[in-house]
C-alpha cells in the first residue's frame, strides 16, 4: 500500500502540484520573517494562520489522493439479478456499473460517482474523495491569497529599502537578484493558483449544490434534448433533493459521504435506476445514428500529426483522450463529429 501511494505521487501532476505548494510556502515564509519579524507584535499569529492554511491544504490534498474515489468491485452485479437490465455492463471490469458509476480509462476501473480524472492527484475525483477534493480547492486559494499579501508588500519594501532603513523604524526586506526573481515567480504562481483553483472550486460547488457530477450534467443536457415517447414523460433528475440535502450528501462530520456508492437517496417519484435507464436510452439512440467511415489514409495516433500538413496539425481535438491508430481499409464507427 505504501509503495502504491509513493508511485501515485511520482507522476507529473502531483509533482507539479506539490512543487507549487512548496515554492509558494517557502518563499512566503522567508519574506514573512523579514517583513513581519518574529520579535514584532502579531508575527506569531500571522505565521500560525499561514501554516494552518498549509496544513489544511496538504491534509485534504493527500486524503483526496490516497482515499481515492471508490471503485466498483471487479465483476460486480446487483443482488437482484433482474435489476441487471437497468444497468450498463463494463466489458473491461467484467461487471455492471453501479448507478452513477463510469469507467475511467486512466484508472482502468469503474469509478463510483465519477466526476472527472484529476491529474493533479493522479486519480479520479469521485464518491469517497469528493469532499476532501473540494476542501482542497477551497483552502488552496485562501493560502495563496495570504501568501500574496506577504509577498507583494515584501517586494515593495525591498525596492524601497533605503527609505525604510533611514526614514522609518519598520523592518527592512533585503532581496538579492535571485531572491527578487524567486519572489516575483512565487507571486505569479500564487495569483495563478488563486484564479484557476478558485474557478474550479466554484464549478465543484455548483455541481455539489445540484448533486450532479460533470458527467451527469452532460447526461441531463442530452436527456432534455432527447425526443421522448409520450409514455416516458418529462425527465426528472433523481438526485436533486434541494441544496441543503444535496450538500449533506457530500459534506459530513465523519468525513464519509452518506451513500455506500451503490444505493443513493433519490427524489420523490424516482428510483435507483432512473438515471441509468436514461443512459441506456441515450446509448441506444447513439447507436442508431452511428455512421461508418472507411479509412483512406493511415494515421499513427500522433498528437501533432505534422506529416498530414499544417491545417490538420493545428485542428486536432483538444482532449487528453488516446488517439486511434488506423490503417488504410479500416472501418471506424463514428457517433458524433464537428465540421
Amino acid at each position: 500500500m505504501a509503495r502504491y501511494r509513493i508511485l501515485q505521487l511520482l507522476h507529473w501532476g502531483p509533482i507539479i502540484a506539490l512543487s507549487v505548494i512548496a515554492i509558494i510556502t517557502t518563499v512566503g515564509f522567508r519574506c514573512a520573517l523579514m517583513w513581519w519579524p518574529t520579535y514584532t507584535k502579531g508575527s506569531w499569529i500571522n505565521l500560525t494562520v499561514y501554516f494552518t492554511w498549509l496544513f489544511l491544504i496538504l491534509y485534504n490534498y493527500f486524503l483526496a489522493a490516497f482515499k481515492g474515489p471508490g471503485f466498483v468491485p471487479i465483476g460486480w452485479k446487483p443482488k437482484n439479478e433482474s435489476d441487471c437490465e437497468y444497468l450498463q455492463f463494463c466489458e473491461i471490469c467484467d461487471g455492471y456499473k453501479s448507478p452513477r458509476a463510469h469507467h475511467c480509462r486512466k484508472c482502468n476501473r469503474c469509478v463510483m460517482k465519477m466526476d472527472h480524472h484529476c491529474p493533479w492527484i493522479n486519480t479520479c475525483c469521485g464518491h469517497f474523495n469528493h469532499a476532501n477534493f473540494t476542501w482542497f480547492l477551497f483552502f488552496a486559494p485562501l493560502g495563496c491569497i495570504h501568501a500574496t499579501c506577504i509577498l507583494v508588500p515584501s517586494v515593495y519594501r525591498a525596492i524601497n529599502w533605503h527609505y525604510y532603513m533611514y526614514y522609518t523604524r519598520e523592518p527592512v526586506v533585503h532581496l538579492d537578484f535571485v531572491g527578487f526573481l524567486s519572489v516575483m515567480f512565487a507571486i505569479g504562481l500564487a495569483i495563478g493558483v488563486t484564479i484557476a483553483v478558485g474557478l474550479l472550486f466554484c464549478i465543484q460547488m455548483k455541481n455539489i449544490i445540484k448533486n450532479e457530477t460533470g458527467i451527469e450534467s452532460w447526461i441531463i443536457e442530452k436527456a432534455q434534448d432527447r425526443i421522448r415517447e409520450e409514455e416516458e414523460g418529462d425527465f426528472v433528475y433523481p438526485y436533486h433533493m434541494g441544496w441543503r440535502k444535496n450538500m449533506a450528501e457530500v459534506f459530513t462530520w465523519s468525513g464519509r459521504p452518506k451513500s455506500d456508492g451503490f444505493t443513493w437517496n433519490v427524489a420523490p417519484g424516482c428510483n435507483q435506476y432512473t438515471l441509468t435507464i436514461e443512459q441506456i436510452e441515450q446509448k441506444a439512440l447513439k447507436r442508431e445514428r452511428t455512421i461508418e467511415y472507411h479509412i483512406v489514409e493511415k494515421y499513427n495516433g500522433a498528437t501533432f500529426p505534422i506529416s498530414k500538413g499544417c491545417k490538420v496539425c493545428t485542428k486536432i481535438p483538444c482532449t487528453d483522450e488516446p488517439r486511434i491508430v488506423v490503417a488504410v481499409g479500416d472501418r471506424v464507427l463514428v457517433t458524433r463529429w464537428k465540421k
